[in-house]
């Protein structure tokens, strides 16, 4: 095992070891069962791999067993050669797994309709490596941010989308996804309801943003109206999209106290504030592949070292 500095500096991809190692992440689900870890940590050391990162969770409701491996290979092996390898140890226990190459870079479709301040949160992250992704696109049904985004660098896509058109817009957007190669798409406050038949499709690759005063406050205006009820705290919920709206599987949430003394535009401004940072943490998971759907709900690993690091500070 790794830690430190070292470890940090090995998740980064820069090791004092010599250039050909490689780094990865291996991600397993299964039965629960013994002798698990005992097998996957044998496999890494038979192949000489050093663990750099290791999370584990035993779900006893549902008999279902998660871990995620942060590794590198002293020997520079490629990810077919430790896939082929590590097969049949899957199989003995019909696990669901995949190797990442940790320093690829997830491609990530942002959407966005009026509101901003996710958007331009996450181009930030973006620009000074905080949030390694290959943006590939930016979908809107609004053409305000068609300028930040092509200053950006970054293709720019209007769909606009009405009741009439709805099915060819969503083929658009598929088509646009596609591609591109798209490996996740972000609703960065896309005020728009995906069909059934999207959220199928792209199960587990779409994330969502949106205020946790839910199912309370529906509707248009929410803080406005939290703020007529005197709501003392406010937050953001980001979850996976499934057919049921906005009860997906949660992957991210927070809070930030109100006090009777703040005003509406309070509200909004405090919650543009905390929905940015909810979004973006939810993504670095997903991105970093910490996340595992576990029916309704989620198992989220803690982040491994170095991983938030950015490549520059501004």
């Amino acid at each position: 095992m790794l830690g430190g500095k070292i470890g940090e500096n090995l998740l980064k991809g820069h090791n004092g070891y010599g250039d050909g190692m490689k780094n990865y992440v291996l991600t397993v689900s299964c039965k629960t069962t013994r002798g698990i870890v005992a097998a996957i940590s044998s496999f890494l050391a038979d192949k000489s791999c050093n663990i750099v990162d290791s999370s584990q969770f035993d779900d006893l409701d549902t008999n279902k067993f998660f871990m995620r491996v942060s590794f590198i290979s002293e020997e520079g092996l490629s990810r077919p050669e430790l896939s082929t390898s590590f097969q049949t140890t899957a199989d003995a226990f019909d696990m669901k797994w995949e190797i990442f190459d940790a320093q690829e870079r997830m491609k990530v479709l942002l959407m966005v309709s009026r509101f901003g301040h996710c958007l331009n949160d996450l181009l930030y992250r973006w620009k000074i490596g905080a949030l390694p992704i290959d943006i590939v696109g930016v979908v809107s049904n609004h053409f305000d941010y068609q300028k930040l985004v092509v200053n950006h660098d970054i293709p720019f896509h209007h769909i606009s989308v009405t009741k009439a058109n709805k099915p060819e817009a969503e083929a658009r957007m598929m088509a646009i996804a596609e591609s591109t190669g798209a490996e996740l798409i972000v609703l960065a406050r896309y005020m728009q309801i995906l069909s059934d038949a999207m959220c199928q499709k792209m199960s587990g690759r779409i994330i969502n943003i949106h205020h946790s005063f839910l199912p309370s406050f529906k509707g248009a205006n929410p803080y406005k109206q939290a703020y007529l009820r005197g709501v003392k705290l406010i937050g953001a919920t980001a979850h996976y999209v499934t057919a049921d709206l906005d009860e997906g599987p949660i992957i991210e949430q927070d809070t930030v106290r109100i006090t009777h003394a703040q005003s509406a535009e309070d509200y909004v401004s405090l919650g543009r504030d905390v929905e940015a940072q909810v979004l973006a943490r939810a993504i670095h998971a997903h991105i970093h592949h910490r996340t595992f759907i576990n029916g309704n709900r989620t198992v989220v690993f803690p982040p491994s070292p170095g991983s938030y690091a950015s490549e520059r500070m501004g």
